[in-house]
């Protein structure tokens, strides 16, 4: 039977607020970022680097819940650093059938890095205006 490939969670634009090139590789988040976008521990992650352009695969890793923590280790670290706006998405495999009903998870972030909602996402620029840059 054929699948898709589809997004099943986006946390959009956190601020990254550490960068360490040194440890062996992941994105720390904090454990209540993971829960509402339903990441778990060790789950692969896409890391779309708003400010600078640059996109990356690694895992998630936790972070204590309500610390803020977003964290870029090992070599993304090179393209993620601290102040950074970045968007973390994570996919999944289903069905076809499935793949036509389903609706992903899209955390929308204030600028400390706490939720600001749970909402469906919006295609085109309709959210334009909700951002400063």
């Amino acid at each position: 039977m054929p699948t898709r490939t589809m997004l099943k969670s986006k946390l959009h634009r956190l601020c990254v607020t550490q960068a360490d090139v040194n440890y062996e590789g992941s994105l720390t988040l904090d454990r209540a970022l993971l829960d509402a976008a339903d990441i778990v521990p060790y789950e692969e992650v896409h890391v779309w680097n708003v400010t600078r352009g640059t996109r990356l695969c690694t895992y998630a890793m936790e972070a204590p819940a309500g610390s803020g923590v977003v964290c870029i280790n090992g070599a993304a670290a090179h393209l993620v650093g601290p102040g950074d706006l970045v968007i973390v998405a994570t996919f999944t495999t289903m069905t076809d059938e499935a793949a036509r009903r389903h609706e992903p998870r899209i955390v929308l972030m204030s600028d400390d890095n706490r939720i600001k909602t749970i909402a469906a996402e919006v295609p085109g620029p309709s959210r334009r205006g909700e951002y400063q840059c």
